[in-house]
């Protein structure tokens, strides 16, 4: 099946967003996070960066230098969208998308594990019998958000999917691993959040003082082991 053609929109008055689709896929966040890294290795006049989400990227650019390079065009945006649509639609993106394998030790202590029972209960699943599921499978790394480093992933197996609590949490801790939904994510420091809290690592998620300073990339492939 061909691919949709993307959809580009302006995101403010110096960004864009290239919409690949309204679906979570591997396929489409390959395009997307495949956009931004062409964008970074070959860069137009007045790119600033890229930020890719689930299915979409979106592009920041200086007004004025776009303005400057591409005098033609009626704005900014008709110079980088008529940049982008050529892109976006023939290049073969999902060849920039490298991926990382990378191992996350996970600790269930009930200290740690603090919504364990909540997702037990719900699913009808013994502790154990959802920690085996939650750690028998590999997790792509979809979009950064939220807070610098936290991550995005899916899928997580249907079996214990579980929704996104009704009154967050006011603090939960640094390293936190929660569940919302099909997605999961690691806190990368002590935050508010909804996410069903089921187990928690001392991996440092996000140093600002180091290059990069996210541990994980969109693209990357984590596996939690059990500790």
């Amino acid at each position: 099946m061909p691919a949709e053609t993307p959809k580009i929109f302006p995101l403010g008055d110096s960004a864009l967003v290239v919409e690949f689709g309204r679906e979570i896929s591997a396929e489409l966040n390959a395009r997307a996070i495949g956009l931004a890294n062409h964008l970074d290795a070959k860069p137009f006049a007045g790119y600033i960066e890229s930020v890719p989400a689930y299915a979409s990227t979106a592009i920041f650019y200086d007004v004025f230098q776009v303005r400057q390079w591409f005098p033609a065009s009626d704005s900014a945006f008709h110079a980088v969208a008529n940049i982008l649509e050529p892109i976006s639609t023939s290049l073969d993106l999902t060849v920039h998308a490298e991926a990382r394998l990378i191992e996350i030790p996970m600790n269930f202590a009930i200290e740690d594990a603090l919504d364990l029972p909540i997702v037990s209960g719900r699913t009808g699943l013994t502790p154990n019998e959802v920690i085996d599921i939650f750690t028998s499978v590999d997790y792509r790394v979809f979009m950064l958000g939220f807070l610098p480093g936290f991550t995005y992933m899916g899928d997580v197996d249907p079996r214990i999917a579980t929704s996104r609590k009704e009154t967050p949490r006011l603090k939960t801790p640094k390293g936190s691993i929660g569940i919302a939904g099909r997605q999961t994510g690691i806190y990368p420091f002590e935050s508010p959040g909804g996410w069903q809290i089921i187990g928690r690592t001392n991996i440092q998620i996000f140093d600002s003082k180091a290059d990069p300073p996210c541990l994980l990339r969109p693209g990357d492939t984590v596996r939690f082991v059990p500790t």
